[in-house]
């Protein structure tokens, strides 16, 4: 399936709009609705603010040197390198085409459209701005000409004469730039797989040369990557669109595909030794595929569940990590599995692992500690029959779960919780919302510094937004006319919005002495209000007896932040929807402030429904109710933690965090499950005992998993972009508080019912005989005295 990549370039759909807008969102139909009535001719007449879309343009700022405010851009020394900046962009020539065969035009001689207002009053003299200035009013110049896009940061006061530094912005950089993304992560990729190979094959190496597990580590690692080859050529042979957010997918693989090998392998070391290797694969599999099919069943439906999100972008790394999550399952149950047979085969010949040769069991004083760890191997716990514990598995069992269950500790690690889940939930209410299309760039991108100053100089103003009558009406009728201008008042009374800035066709027809209130008369002297004001006839589609509609303008303000922008959308749609007048509200802007409208309400929904397919995916799998509804718990503690502490480390919940938080499901699962599985499934009589046995057992491989996912995405902390850095954020406080809970919170939790045990009376682990032959349970490498019973 890895030829699939051949067809990337073809599958590639990295539209910012199309990937990170709601696919629905209400703005999208009400642009429709501005194309349909008001279609525009950029080639003979252009006016920006009545694009239906952002245009294709490109922008200079200019500002003082060094960004010192105190100076001003109104000098002669100024405007004589702002006309030479202009005069070179005119100049520019491509492919044998001008700035003039390309420029749009708006004035009535055909001239090229004028980059700003005054460049142009100064008639090509820059000495003519001193002379302006006394008659310099803002925002409004000569009453009529805007300059609130144009000036930023104005103040009174005389200027000097520094200097300009320039940013520049065309309608294609923020594309292009976002484009760049992927690349900029492929040599990470790299980075990611060398650390996750040195660390599984570190983790799961012996100082025993036969039972050590070097060839089941490393090709546990290709495993994974042979499922993104897998599924993601599949996706692409299928024509599945491939969205710059997937690029995170091998990163997540990586760690994930891993996690169950390293349960695989702990499942292998804790068999009989000296059964077959056919014996030894069934024990294993009977213990590991349990545990593994329960974590991937809800990752894989966490993901699934995610594609029904309205964001494209989103939808594309669900299907192809979901998917991959797929392959990785059977990779492991099956090449994964295989290795770990050819690998049993070497051990049951008590064959060197990288010379496969025979070698000795006994370690001879004679030929010294280093030939005895490089020549010697194949010993094994005689006591119970099993490979001689790792260290860390005699860590858990014999030190951190006794220390666990002490009173006073679980008293400690309450308390913990609940400051865990104060600071969480206080986190969650300060959250903010929406993507900023500045991090869409690298860090470095030249379009950050157009917008730091776009930001420091023009947020003053926002969007100039239309208002469109959408339906003919009775502009004759005076009640109509009435209704209209309420509205108008209503929204120009808004802290949004800038009254004195508004343009209305209508308030200046109303001004005209011409008779008005009758249909055949309006309609007819529409052309006298186009000679008095040209720029109206763009705003009103009419027939010879109707108006089929007409659009108005409002100037808002003071929309700096994304609170701001959700509420100025959320205010403007519900005042026009107020008014007796047939009204929307639209600006190219909308399309992305759509997603304050959708992005909670879809996050909550993946996140409830993925638990609910979890909880029910659990109540299945694990042979008891109640402790499936702790790892639901687990679940939901683990997102409420991730959600809230996002705001502390400045992540907005947007189309790229709320990828993370379907993920959380799944980690979630993955190591509240493995511990829940091996407490219930544990044949001790009280809760702290299953607590340590589960924790002996389990507690290594879980940690690996921890520390295994988090070096497959911590070189994302690296990345000059936005998103891939919030991926790293996210995953790292969905493996920490993930890990806590598997390892500190659960386990204690579990402690405090001591009727969440298993229903059935089996053995979690085969190789531990339920009885010694002098009567005595073994248990975690230790002898406990229990009385005699009858066999």
């Amino acid at each position: 399936m890895a030829p699939g990549f051949l067809y990337l370039r073809s599958c590639e759909d990295n539209d910012i709009e199309a990937q990170f807008t709601p696919s629905r969102g209400p703005a999208k139909s009400e642009r429709h609705l501005v194309q349909v009535h008001f279609p525009t001719d950029d080639a003979r007449h252009f006016s920006a603010e009545r694009l239906s879309t952002e245009g294709a343009f490109a922008s200079f700022l200019a500002q003082p040197a060094d960004g010192n405010t105190d100076d001003s851009l109104l000098t002669p020394t100024a405007f004589t390198e702002l006309l030479a900046l202009d005069a070179a962009v005119r100049a520019l020539n491509a492919s044998g085409l001008s700035f003039t065969d390309l420029c749009a035009r708006g004035s009535p001689d055909g001239n090229c459209n004028g980059p700003n207002p005054l460049l142009g009053a100064v008639q090509g003299d820059p000495r003519r701005i001193e002379a302006l200035q006394p008659h310099l009013t803002f925002p409004l110049f000569q009453g009529r000409v805007p300059l609130n896009f144009f000036l930023g940061g104005v103040t009174l006061g005389p200027g000097v004469e520094p200097s300009r530094p320039v940013a520049y912005f065309t309608s294609l950089s923020r594309q292009e730039e976002f484009e760049k993304n992927a690349k900029g992560v492929i040599p990470l990729f790299s980075i990611a797989y060398t650390l996750t190979i040195s660390f599984s094959i570190i983790s799961c190496s012996r100082l025993d040369c036969v039972r050590t597990k070097v060839w089941v580590a490393a090709l546990g690692v290709l495993s994974a990557g042979l499922s993104v080859l897998s599924s993601f050529g599949l996706l692409l042979f299928c024509g599945v669109p491939f969205v710059v957010t997937a690029a995170n997918a091998p990163f997540l693989i990586l760690g994930v595909g891993i996690d169950d090998m390293f349960i695989m392998v702990s499942c292998w070391q804790h068999t009989k030794v000296k059964d077959s290797v056919k014996n030894r694969m069934a024990d294993t599999y009977a213990e590991a595929a349990v545990s593994i099919t329960i974590t991937t069943l809800t990752d894989v439906l966490a993901f699934y569940i995610g594609i029904a999100t309205s964001f494209p972008s989103v939808q594309s790394f669900c299907i192809y990590t979901g998917t991959a999550f797929v392959f990785c399952y059977l990779y492991n149950l099956t090449f994964l599995g295989a290795v770990l047979a050819l690998n049993g085969r070497r051990e049951e010949g008590n064959r060197h692992w990288l010379t496969f040769q025979k070698v000795k069991h006994d370690p001879l004083d004679s030929q010294g500690h280093l030939y005895n760890i490089c020549c010697v191997g194949g010993s094994f716990d005689e006591l119970i029959g099993a490979e001689t514990e790792h260290p860390m598995n005699d860590f858990f069992g014999k030190y951190y779960g006794p220390f666990l269950v002490h009173s006073w500790v679980k008293t400690v690690v309450v308390i913990l919780y609940v400051i865990y889940l104060g600071s969480s939930i206080y986190g969650c209410t300060q959250i903010k919302e929406g993507i900023d299309l500045r991090n869409l760039a690298s860090d470095h991108s030249y379009v950050i510094q157009y917008y730091d100053w776009e930001e420091e100089y023009f947020s003053e103003y926002g969007p100039r937004v239309m208002v469109v009558v959408t339906e003919n009406i009775a502009y004759w009728d005076p009640g109509v006319r009435a209704d209209i201008e309420n509205c108008m008042v209503t929204l120009e009374n808004s802290s949004y919005v800038d009254g004195k800035l508004s343009e209305s066709w209508l308030r200046i027809y109303q001004q005209m002495a011409i008779n008005i209130n009758d249909q055949s008369f309006f309609i007819g002297n529409l052309s006298v209000l186009f000679t008095v004001n040209p720029a109206s006839k763009w705003d009103v589609n009419y027939s010879n007896t109707v108006i089929l509609a007409s659009r108005f303008f409002i100037q808002t303000v003071n929309v700096t932040t994304s609170v701001d922008e959700k509420n100025l959308l959320n205010e403007l749609r519900t005042l026009v929807e107020d008014c007796k007048i047939p009204l929307r509200v639209y600006h190219p802007a909308f399309i992305y402030f759509d997603q304050y409208l959708v992005i909670t309400q879809n996050t909550i929904q993946n996140v409830l429904i993925a638990t609910g397919a979890m909880l029910l995916i659990s109540l299945l799998l694990i042979p008891n109710p109640l402790c499936s509804l702790w790892v639901t718990f687990a679940v939901a503690s683990v997102i409420i933690g991730v959600t809230g502490f996002m705001t502390y480390w400045n992540v907005n919940l947007d189309s790229v965090s709320m990828i993370n938080l379907v993920i959380c499901i799944g980690f979630s699962v993955d190591f509240s499950a493995h511990i829940s599985y091996a407490f219930v499934s544990s044949e001790e009589p009280k809760g702290n005992e299953k607590a340590v046995d589960a924790l002996y057992h389990l507690g290594y491989p879980v940690l690996q998993g921890a520390v295994s996912t988090v070096l497959g995405v911590v070189v994302l902390s690296m990345a000059t972009t936005y998103i891939f850095r919030t991926f790293f954020k996210i995953m790292f406080l969905v493996i920490l508080f993930g890990a806590a809970h598997g390892l500190i919170f659960i386990p204690v939790f579990l402690t405090f019912f001591g009727f969440c045990g298993s229903a059935s009376k089996r053995q979690y682990h085969t190789n531990n005989p339920p009885f010694a032959t002098d009567g005595a349970h073994i248990l975690d490498g230790k002898i406990r005295n229990l009385a005699p019973v009858s066999i």
